[in-house]
């Protein structure tokens, strides 16, 4: 076993100390802590059946699998602040997810990928498709905060209802996306496979095609006991930050979107080591695609029948942020390669975006 497996082993102890810390109110900060520390092995171990499954069903379904399991646990954090009337720290998790997936995944995966291969490539018209439904996404939360900020009197009644007719469009268009990957263009999508599959296939050695019935229950396992612990996490992030030091901003958009997308955070670098370039950028991508087409969405519609006032207006800086984020990523990601220094600009970027909303005022 590898010192990485020991680890990660050694770390799910904190599954039972956070529950323990909880019930027996040894204080938030330990709390927070322990819940934190007991998501990193379950991630790896997300990571792990993603990566098997997506042997048997293809990247982009495991690309798929990944995001849709890792922003469950996301879903429910933001549907339960959402029913606290949290309304501001939805948003800032729903931008904040965004520009970590588009700029921290995907940016250690280029780097880590790139130190390990001198130059990795990946579908670059599934790029193109990926930047496009990006930038409906950007459209579409652009629209309801700048009719807001450019209309004299309008109400709330009004952003809601734009917002509430803007989600309907962007989970239809989630869905055609699906059936564009899935259905009518799936060959573009499964050569990264083929490719994988033929430097498997070598004579000396044969693979055992792995267990997906197995490997499917160890990942809805793990996504339960996340979304356990995020919960814990979300319970006593107020407390923690605060004696953290740590501003409500910064925690909503930079700290809390690392935690609850640990899961794609650990599978996306672990498979572009691999040379799974494919697979990595299908799980970055993928997940903020599925955060703005969908969770957002989602929210939206929720918040009309909990009588909360969700919308998409959301604020200036974090919206700048968000615009900044998928034109960098676009630009980097077009020409369907990648190497460790576009792996560094991706993370530079989000380096300078976590220095802004640290020293941005509360």
């Amino acid at each position: 076993m590898s010192a990485k497996n020991i680890i990660f082993l050694g770390l799910l102890v904190f599954i039972p100390i956070s529950l323990t810390a909880h019930f027996l109110e040894w204080g938030d900060l330990i709390v927070f802590i322990t819940a934190g520390l007991a998501i990193l092995p379950l991630a790896a171990w997300m990571g792990t059946a993603t990566e098997e499954i997506a042997v048997v069903v293809g990247p982009s379904l495991g690309g798929l699998l990944n995001a849709t399991f890792g922003n469950a646990t996301e879903l429910i954090i933001a549907l339960v602040a959402l029913n606290a009337g949290l309304i501001d720290v939805v948003k800032a998790s729903i931008t904040g997810s965004i520009i970590s997936n588009l700029l921290l995944v995907m940016g250690f995966s280029m780097l880590l990928g790139g130190l390990r291969y001198k130059e990795q490539t990946f579908q670059s018209v599934v790029a193109r498709v990926n930047a496009s439904s990006m930038n409906l996404a950007v459209i579409a939360i652009l629209l309801p905060t700048a009719m807001n900020y450019t209309s004299v009197g309008i109400n709330e009644i009004t952003v809601q209802n734009l917002s509430l007719a803007v989600a309907v469009v962007l989970i239809l268009v989630y869905a055609l996306t699906l059936l564009f990957s899935m259905k009518t263009h799936a060959y573009l999508y499964d050569v990264g496979v083929a490719e994988t599959e033929e430097e498997q296939a070598e004579p000396e050695v044969t693979h055992e095609k792995p267990n997906l019935w197995l490997w499917t229950a160890i990942l809805l396992v793990c996504t339960l006991l996340v979304a356990l612990e995020s919960e814990l996490l979300v319970d006593t992030l107020e407390v923690a930050t605060s004696k953290l030091g740590l501003t409500a901003l910064f925690t909503g958009v930079i700290l809390l979107p690392i935690v609850g997308n640990a899961a794609e955070h650990a599978t996306a670098v672990t498979v572009a080591m691999k040379n799974k370039m494919d697979l990595s950028v299908s799980v970055a991508v993928g997940s903020s695609m599925q955060i703005a087409l969908f969770v957002a969405p989602v929210l939206v519609i929720a918040g009309r029948f909990m009588g909360q006032p969700m919308d998409l207006d959301f604020n200036p800086f974090e919206l700048v942020a968000v615009v900044v984020s998928v034109l960098i990523a676009n630009s980097i990601s077009s020409d369907g390669k990648s190497n460790w220094l576009e792996g560094t600009l991706l993370l530079a970027t989000y380096t300078v975006l976590g220095f802004a909303f640290y020293f941005h005022p509360v």
